[in-house]
């Protein structure tokens, strides 16, 4: 057994002691011989950010394509993302989930859905990444299987066989899932990408490994045209009868759901990733948080790639999904400073199955966020001092109680050398 960490004095919470990567105390902890003290005295002490949607590959591909909506978007990135490599995913992924840990995420799910000629050593290279950096990481099997000849987006370059696909994502579940540092999920990319076998034959997957399944829906209204002309139905209702609804999915986006959709993805415990930063950078409207919330969904906060939210900052997406929310309904009541915290917290753990992340508490894993307080010693309120106040980067971070940044510089990775690798990298790509 290590000796007992107590982080001493933070405006949150008071005092929190770790022992064994777990939360023994909270509140006013007594000193007792041997104790480690981190002093966080006016400091704002959070459970560690829980990012709920990511491509972390697309780091190597920012500032394209800035003035489309999502299908334009997308089919002007697809031939470049055909160029990458896994060690251009490997790169991409490192700057990618260090400056999530810099920004007090120590949860992170990547959506890999672009896998250029097969090769699904990417998702190793994303797994090691997440190792170095020393955050957790959901890894979704992304895949596509329906190509522009069949009727689907992509073009037919970027998309894979459908049992290569199957047969794939078991392979990766196999190599890298331990359930808690790394967790595989099942993941075909959104109703325009993939054919209904793949959709069905991926949930049934999903559930004999007992894994989640994570896909794009309900982004942009282009989307529910598509579903609505191809299908006959409305996109929930079409993949719910591929099996996709439940307290084992999530959706990435979930904007454009009506009132009876809302009301069954809360009776059924199905989540939400809210990326609110990426629906405004393409324009494809509002998440309805607070309804879904109030219905009983799980939502949480998603980053997005990077190529629709060059920042890549888990911080800024707590302003960003308070201000949207509130620009949604005109009321300043209907998302508050502590709600858009627990959609970072608490909310996206549950969007992710987790019960043992996502709060300060007695029993649950060390992953803490310790924020700078200096400078909003005037603000009465911790809270609304970290959501509206200056943008931060993490003071000090731990991920089963040991640190990951401290002192705010990241421990395991040089982020420096990390950058100039990945743009030496990128740079290659810009003429295509």
């Amino acid at each position: 057994m290590t000796s007992r960490l107590v982080i001493r004095g933070a405006r949150t919470y008071g005092d929190v002691a770790v022992e064994d990567g777990v939360i023994t105390a909270v509140g006013d902890v007594p000193a007792e011989p041997g104790d480690r003290v981190l002093d966080a005295d006016g400091d704002i002490l959070t459970a560690g950010f829980v990012n709920t949607h990511h491509h972390l590959y697309q780091w190597a591909t920012r500032g394209r394509a800035v003035d489309d909506g999502l299908f334009g978007w997308l089919t002007t990135l697809y031939p470049v993302w055909n160029s990458l490599d896994p060690d251009d995913v490997h790169a991409a992924a490192l700057v990618g989930l260090a400056e999530l840990a810099m920004t007090g995420c120590t949860t992170a799910a990547d959506h890999h859905y672009l896998v250029p000629r097969g090769d699904d050593s990417v998702f190793d290279r994303i797994a090691a990444a997440a190792r170095q950096v020393g955050i957790r990481a959901h890894v979704a099997r992304g895949s596509m299987d329906l190509g522009e000849s069949q009727g689907g987006l992509p073009p037919d370059g970027v998309v894979e066989e459908t049992d290569a696909i199957l047969a794939s994502t078991q392979s990766v579940f196999e190599r890298l899932h331990d359930g808690d540092r790394i967790v595989v999920t099942v993941a075909p990319c959104s109703p325009f990408t993939v054919t209904p076998r793949l959709m069905q034959e991926s949930a049934d997957l999903a559930r004999r490994l007992g894994t989640q399944l994570h896909t794009h829906l309900c982004e942009t209204l282009d989307e529910e045209r598509d579903t609505l002309a191809r299908y006959g139905r409305r996109p929930l209702d079409l993949v719910a009868e591929w099996g996709w609804i439940g307290d084992d999915v999530w959706f990435a986006h979930g904007i454009h759901f009506d009132d009876a959709e809302v009301a069954r993805l809360g009776a059924t415990g199905t989540g939400v990733a809210h990326c609110p930063s990426s629906n405004a950078r393409l324009a494809s409207g509002f998440c309805r948080v607070s309804d879904l919330v109030a219905a009983g969904a799980p939502v949480g906060l998603g980053v997005d790639g990077v190529a629709s939210n060059e920042s890549g900052s888990l911080f800024t997406e707590l302003r960003q999904a308070l201000f949207t929310g509130r620009q949604r309904t005109g009321d300043a009541t209907s998302m508050t400073c502590a709600q858009v915290l627990d959609l970072a917290t608490r909310g996206g753990a549950r969007a992710l199955g987790r019960d043992d992340v996502g709060a300060v508490a007695v029993g649950l894993k060390a992953d803490l966020a310790i924020w700078a307080g200096e400078d909003v010693q005037d603000v009465p309120d911790p809270v609304a001092a970290l959501v509206l106040g200056p943008d931060k980067r993490v003071k000090h971070l731990l991920v089963d109680g040991e640190f990951v940044v401290q002192d705010g510089e990241l421990l395991g990775v040089d982020l420096a050398a990390a950058r100039a690798d990945l743009a030496r990298l990128a740079r290659r790509l810009w003429d295509l």
